[in-house]
């Protein structure tokens, strides 16, 4: 029988359809779609088997070790795990990596179960196609770039704009020495992913684009090398703020957010030993920038923090971030912006620059 099959189109993402990615766990870590659980038709062991199968018998012998293999008790296991994924979500698509015997069989259990449901024709790789082609095309759009020295506040400001497109998040890392995530890094694909689903959430779709200046590595990611030739080439504003303010903004940032997060996923004794470990040693990596003694220096400083904050003194976090902004970050924005020097449309304090923005957005989205 043809069971049904949908095209594959970015508004399946658009609509934030659920999506049913029956390919091995270890595909999925690579990369899944947007909005996709993995309820696999088989493990990574049982893939692995049948590909032997197919690449050494053919199809047919890969096919009926396949049966053999996912049969009885795991065969009524997996299928009870898609229908209480409908049940929850009773518009799920179904879909493997090009949308071919996996999904279908997917399908046919289901539909001997007394289930329907579609598979996107094309399966991941055409989704995937559809995705990368509008992170490219996005690259021809209108873009504008904030710059500004580490502590301006950037991200909250793209964050505050229908048009912006957080990069760090969807990278999850700060793109700084001291900017990893507790949760782990997106693969290079999900990371890719993220960028197509923010593109397609800014206000105006197919509008202008307002984004943090970045290196094009973030973290382990890398933004993607047309996309990252349109932020090459695209207006900058720069945003000035003082140093007392930036001063508490990289506070909150690499110290408040940082533990509400590790908190959050670790628990309190964890999650600060995991977050203390984190900042020393990005401390540690500056080694050859610093120069030794202003290393220890700065180790012995974020010590004493480390002991007041554990007495409620956060702000004790200033005395080491202080000299770390003038001594480290702010040399090393101002060399970069001698050795590629920019043209800014605008530069002003925080609100400003926010307001451009918007006026920026407004006019380029008409």
């Amino acid at each position: 029988m043809n069971l049904p099959q949908v095209d594959p189109s970015l508004d399946l993402l658009r609509e934030r359809r659920r999506l049913i990615d029956v390919r091995a766990p270890v595909e999925f870590a690579q990369g899944g779609l947007p909005g996709a659980v993995n309820l696999p038709l088989m493990d990574n062991e049982e893939r692995h088997l049948v590909g032997i199968a197919y690449a050494e018998q053919g199809q047919e012998a890969a096919i009926e070790l396949g049966q053999r293999l996912v049969a009885g008790g795991i065969k009524r296991a997996r299928v009870a795990a898609w229908q209480q994924e409908l049940r929850q979500h009773p518009d799920a698509l179904l879909y493997c990596f090009r949308g071919g015997l996996r999904s279908e069989t997917s399908q046919q259990w289901l539909w001997d179960a007394g289930i329907e449901r579609p598979r996107i024709r094309g399966g991941w790789k055409a989704m995937r196609r559809l995705i990368c082609d509008h992170v490219d095309a996005a690259s021809q759009r209108p873009m504008l770039v904030v710059s500004g020295l580490t502590g301006s506040a950037k991200t909250p400001l793209i964050n505050g704009l229908g048009q912006g497109l957080d990069l760090e998040g969807c990278a999850r890392h700060k793109g700084s020495a001291f900017g990893r995530h507790p949760m782990p890094a997106p693969s290079q694909i999900d990371f890719e992913h993220a960028i197509g689903m923010g593109l397609l959430n800014l206000e105006a779709p197919q509008g202008p684009v307002v984004l943090e200046d970045e290196s094009r590595h973030i973290g382990t990611a890398n933004v993607p090398l047309l996309f990252w030739r349109g932020m090459e080439k695209a207006p900058r504003i720069r945003v000035e703020m003082p140093l007392d303010w930036r001063l508490a903004q990289i506070r909150k940032d690499y110290i408040d957010d940082l533990w509400a997060l590790y908190q959050g996923q670790y628990g309190d004794w964890l999650g600060w030993t995991l977050m203390r470990k984190q900042l020393s040693t990005a401390l540690g990596r500056l080694r050859k920038r610093l120069g030794l003694a202003r290393l220890q220096r700065l180790q012995r400083l974020q010590e004493l923090a480390f002991r007041e904050h554990e007495r409620g003194n956060r702000q004790a976090h200033e005395a080491w971030l202080g000299p770390l902004l003038t001594e480290y970050y702010d040399p090393l924005y101002r060399h970069q912006l001698e050795k590629h020097p920019h043209t800014f449309l605008h530069v002003g304090d925080w609100e400003s620059c926010l307001e451009f923005a918007k006026d920026w957005s407004a006019r380029h989205a008409a």
